[in-house]
């Protein structure tokens, strides 16, 4: 990562910020077309009462870095850029720099595109001092506010949809966000826990009320206004993204993570039951061709968790040593089944219904348990973690 800062009125210029006081942060890849109206609109809203700096934190491929320089010359407030050479994290992990970085009592997130109107900027701020909250929304979704700048009914269904499906999966923790997905809010410096945040995509709000649950929400309305110049960044991609993203926060405990591995456990009998009837039908004899229609539900298993369940613990171990774990224990159920089911009909005179049943369950906690332990259990303090290829 290199930083610039601005001549003269860098964010070490603010050694202590006064009561109030409040970075803007703003995460951007190649909007050099939008930053000096950005600048401009910022001097124009953010009264000399209130110490401003902007903090741009850059993933850009374009002459963004460039344009800041030369724009910070002529703003009256501290004006800095951290680009970042690997943006790991996409616009969430920019955001999370930025926070770490911030140094105000207040911390305002907005977009580079000037959708986000920096005139609630103080409002914003204010409203979070009037009513002693931790994290202030502007909202598109109460009264006043307004959609306006989404283009077309497609991303409006889909920020819709998306706020719907948001909320539903997280009532308590979202109470009192009306719209999850915005990108424009502020935040205490003290209520943001930054080690604890692992963003996907750009839905970084999601994260922070979901991860940090600061104390205290208040709203504020806003008029989500049109694109200055460039193209938006919203793709298919960043759609499956921000669907991996909730996946992996709805599972984070392991009551859920058990829930979400028995549900991925069931849905890998679709493939291991058409594997099965492919090789039968190519004339295997159903005995090997059971054991290698096992490997494809292994495989969609495994596939399906290393996106949904455990992707922030793929870097403890390579990726091949983690499917041969897997794969290990998987095929070690088969093998441990049969025993149990004939020491509980055996032994303690189950019938063989309620002995396979009850052996289902043992084998699923076990195997479950031992995914976690020994698949993605994060290696000792002081050995030397191996990053996922």
């Amino acid at each position: 990562m290199s930083e610039y800062t601005a001549p003269a009125q860098g964010l070490d210029a603010v050694e202590v910020p006064e009561p109030g006081a409040v970075t803007v942060v703003v995460p951007t890849f190649n909007e050099s077309a939008n930053i000096r109206q950005l600048l401009h609109r910022i001097t124009e809203s953010v009264p000399a009462r209130l110490p401003c700096e902007v903090l741009f934190v850059d993933d850009s491929t374009d002459d963004t870095p460039e344009v800041i320089r030369e724009a910070a010359k002529d703003c009256p407030f501290p004006v800095a850029v951290l680009h970042r050479e690997e943006p790991e994290g996409g616009l969430g992990g920019a955001v999370v720099e930025g926070l770490k970085a911030a140094v105000s009592e207040w911390i305002v997130v907005m977009d580079g595109d000037c959708q986000h109107p920096p005139s609630l900027v103080p409002e914003l701020v204010a409203t979070g001092e009037r009513t002693n909250a931790s994290l202030v929304v502007a909202s598109r979704y109460i009264e006043g506010g307004s959609r306006a700048g989404l283009a077309g009914g497609y991303r409006v269904a889909v920020s819709r949809g998306a706020t719907w499906l948001a909320k539903g999966l997280f009532p308590r923790r979202l109470r009192g966000i009306s719209d999850p997905m915005s990108g424009f809010f502020a935040i205490r410096r003290s209520a943001v826990t930054a080690d604890v945040l692992r963003p996907l995509g750009y839905k970084i709000l999601l994260e922070l009320a979901v991860r940090s649950r600061p104390r205290g929400v208040a709203e504020v309305p806003f008029v989500f206004e049109d694109r200055f110049a460039g193209e938006s960044k919203s793709t298919a991609q960043e759609g499956f993204r921000f669907l991996r993203h909730l996946a992996g926060l709805r599972t984070a405990s392991p009551v859920a993570r058990m829930v979400g591995f028995g549900l991925i456990g069931a849905s890998g009998f679709v493939p291991n039951l058409a594997g099965l009837w492919a090789l039968t039908v190519l004339g295997m004899h159903y005995l090997p061709a059971e054991i290698l229609a096992n490997q494809f539900g292994v495989a969609w298993n495994f596939l399906l968790i290393e996106q949904l369940l455990f992707r922030d613990r793929r870097a403890h171990r390579r990726w091949w040593d983690r499917l041969g774990r897997f794969a290990l224990l998987a095929n070690a159920d088969l093998l441990l089944r049969i025993p149990l089911i004939a020491l509980l009909v055996g032994r303690f005179g189950m019938g063989a219904l309620p002995a396979t049943a009850l052996a289902l369950v043992m084998t699923f906690v076990l195997r479950f348990v031992g995914t976690e332990a020994l698949v993605y259990l994060p290696r000792r303090r002081g050995s030397r973690a191996r990053r996922a290829v």
